[in-house]
């Protein structure tokens, strides 16, 4: 195992800056996860840290040593990529030891490694296939025991299960859960799905043109986004927003809706941020809307409200019917809301919010 640290690292690529000045430590043997939208930069970090993309600026730390220009091969690393990348001529067995072999490791070292990681992702008895025998999820595996056969101190991910279906997608991903658990080994993983992000992730790096938005624990950046990008990209559906402003009191008001913070302070304009999961629709609820839309998803439900011509999501468990046009009551969690600066941006703690919420539809 290794850590990883990035000190000031600048990345140009056809004279344009991706990644500026960026700053970031992963722990030795966690599960450090690279989550944003397309474009972001979150590759492009990968492959420099695997040495694939030469950096232009800063430094890249592998075990406490620079390896900022030294060659991908010698930086201690294991990668797998998007695509499986797998010689078709080849059985899973030569596919898995091609790097070993090519480094002119023993016969007996390759033959323990290979049968090792082999056990590890269930592939023992497909060792003498060839690619075209082997399903999706089988090719994948392979390709990640590829990576696993060298031993490495650190372990890149580049989205290895898009291109898998939805089943398979569950079922690696519990696999690579499981995986890192035994080995223990340090795990870096890029991704654009907050659903893997959320589930594999000992800490997730939320990151925006370029940029480190927010780093913390999955329940962090779910529960105390830093700000209203991490609050919106993270959450199926978003987080509702309404703008509005903070009283000298320590009052939020937007529109229709009151919510006493209490704390006094100085007034200021502000987002009001409330999960789904946070709105509650209950007989006698204190709040009044009505659906314009459910969306069944199993489990649970997602219910749009109109509250005043403004649209609120909710999450809704248990039976009771809803349709279109029904008049409900609702209540909010406001002990769970988030505050927002709308000109930066940024997060307004929220510490010591009442629970009175006041909303007149």
């Amino acid at each position: 195992m290794s850590n990883v640290s990035l000190k000031k690292l600048d990345v140009t690529l056809g004279g344009n800056a991706i990644i500026r000045r960026l700053d970031l430590d992963v722990k030795e043997g966690e599960f450090l996860v690279l989550l944003g939208p397309s474009g972001c930069g979150k590759s492009t970090l990968l492959h420099s840290i695997a040495g694939l993309i030469e950096s232009s600026g800063g430094a890249i730390e592998i075990g406490g040593k620079d390896m900022s220009h030294v060659d991908p091969s010698e930086r201690g690393i294991g990668m797998v990529f998007q695509s499986y990348a797998l010689y078709p001529s080849m059985t899973v067995e030569k596919n898995m030891s091609f790097g070993l072999r090519i480094a002119g490791v023993a016969k007996a070292e390759i033959k323990r490694r290979v049968e090792k990681a082999a056990a590890m992702l269930h592939l023992g008895e497909l060792l003498q296939r060839k690619p075209a025998a082997l399903s999706g999820g089988q090719r994948q595996r392979v390709a990640i025991g590829r990576a696993l056969v060298r031993e490495a101190g650190v372990y890149l991910f580049d989205e290895p299960l898009s291109n898998l279906d939805a089943k398979l997608r569950t079922d690696l991903r519990r696999e690579l859960k499981l995986l890192h658990q035994k080995l223990g080994a340090t795990m870096i993983y890029v991704t654009h799905d907050q659903v893997e992000a959320m589930t594999l992730a000992s800490r997730i790096v939320v990151m925006r043109a370029g940029a480190i938005q927010q780093v913390g624990t999955p329940a962090e950046v779910y529960e105390r986004p830093a700000n209203l990008f991490v609050a919106g990209f993270l959450g199926a559906p978003a987080m509702n927003f309404i703008e509005g402003s903070i009283d000298a009191q320590g009052v939020f008001a937007g529109g229709a809706v009151r919510l006493a913070l209490g704390t006094a302070g100085g007034a200021a304009k502000a987002v009001l941020g409330v999960r789904p999961e946070h709105i509650a629709i209950a007989p006698g609820g204190p709040l009044q809307g009505r659906v314009t839309l459910v969306e069944p998803m199993g489990a649970h439900r997602v219910v749009w409200l109109d509250c005043g011509g403004r649209q609120l999501s909710c999450i809704v468990q248990g039976s009771r019917a809803l349709a279109p046009d029904d008049a409900v009551s609702f209540a909010i969690d406001a002990q769970r809301v988030s505050l927002f600066d709308p000109d930066s941006g940024q997060r307004f703690e929220t510490a010591g919010a009442s629970s009175m919420l006041a909303m007149t539809l």
